[in-house]
């Protein structure tokens, strides 16, 4: 198990029966950012990596 692990099942036990917009999404992406700039790489590894998700190519 990954450290990451932990959040992410925290995530799902406290969120999982929420439906979120990528809008929405999008912004808390860029709130936290804001609040923590030495996450602004993976954040944005993350978020092109969720863009790309049904690219063939890749």
């Amino acid at each position: 198990m990954y450290f990451t692990d932990r959040g992410i099942e925290e995530l799902v036990d406290r969120r999982g029966e929420e439906e979120v917009s990528l809008l929405w999404l999008g912004e808390r992406l860029r709130e936290f950012v804001d609040l923590n700039p030495e996450f602004e790489i993976p954040i944005e590894r993350l978020a092109t990596w969720l863009a790309r998700l049904d690219d063939e190519d890749e």
